[in-house]
């Protein structure tokens, strides 16, 4: 590789996690992060000064472009949008809680509440841990501007419930949450879930999906109990790490039928996100090689 694609390189997965904060999509952000490479190859280099903060500034810029026009899209949704899920050692570095929590189904799912504005600065300050002035500069306004921003950004997301249950016990109840489901145990089941439980599909119109969230325990066992009728032939389920959580694939004759991601608060499961559009699918084997 020339030196140019080896510096491009170094900063593809940085990248790429931005991009798919912002867009929740991995097939834009590839997109996305492609048309930067083509910029970059184009770009003259005594302009600039540093290729992570340059490219930074041309892919936050990009997404912005989309955003607008995904929202428009996301509006004439067939069901509940859910981001497409990723592979989380596809999403850049993850090296602290909050930096895997920012890819949390969760988390994108109440990004969609901002503006394009709101979730650019959200994403570089909380994700990144970009300051006020770098954020100026990325978005080319003030740093007053950035300050209100941010600030409208986390109190439209709100005081969110925190889904910040250590790793081994978030691994804990989804192993058993598996082997409850492997085993058909409804009863099982039921013990993990609060009583608040919330559980999301996305469809897109595909599939057979919940066209709504289906909330409370009871509810939830009962859906789950449809779910497991319909799918209790030939399939096989496994693990993975999925949107830096533990996830659930289900597989049947060798396709990805669904991914699961619970969300685990006080040892119990609050929210349940099935993705079965196959579109979405897709992308995600290609993401993990499979």
């Amino acid at each position: 590789m020339t030196e140019d694609v080896e510096e491009f390189e170094a900063e593809r997965p940085r990248m790429f996690g931005l991009a798919y904060r912002m867009l929740g999509s991995t097939a834009e952000a590839e997109d996305v992060v492609q048309d930067a490479y083509l910029r970059w190859g184009r770009a003259e280099r005594e302009n600039i000064g540093s290729p992570g903060a340059w490219l930074a500034k041309v892919v936050t810029n990009l997404c912005l472009n989309r955003l607008t026009a995904a929202r428009a899209t996301r509006e004439r949704y067939v069901g509940f949008w859910l981001p497409e899920p990723a592979p989380t050692g596809a999403l850049g570095p993850l090296e602290t809680a909050e930096q895997r929590d920012s890819v949390s189904i969760a988390f994108l799912v109440l990004l969609e509440r901002l503006t394009p504005a709101e979730r650019a600065v959200f994403v570089l300050r909380e994700a990144f841990s970009y300051g006020y002035r770098e954020i100026a500069e990325v978005l080319d306004l003030s740093e007053a501007n950035c300050r209100q921003l941010h600030g409208r950004a986390r109190k439209r997301v709100g005081e969110r419930r925190r889904f910040d249950a250590p790793g081994e016990q978030r691994r804990e109840v989804v192993e058993r949450f598996l082997a409850a489901a492997r085993g058909g145990d409804l009863a099982g089941l039921e013990h993990l879930l609060a009583a608040d439980v919330v559980a999301w599909a996305d469809g897109g119109g595909k599939v057979s999906a919940a066209l709504r969230p289906v909330t409370g325990r009871e509810k939830v066992v009962r859906y789950l109990a449809g779910i497991a009728a319909r799918f209790a032939a030939g399939v096989e389920l496994g693990h993975a790490d999925v949107n830096g959580q533990d996830a659930i694939l289900a597989w049947r004759d060798g396709e990805l039928i669904t991914v699961f991601v619970a969300e685990v608060s006080g040892g119990m499961i609050v929210g349940l996100h099935f993705i079965l559009n196959p579109e979405k699918l897709s992308h995600f084997r290609g993401l993990a090689g499979s």
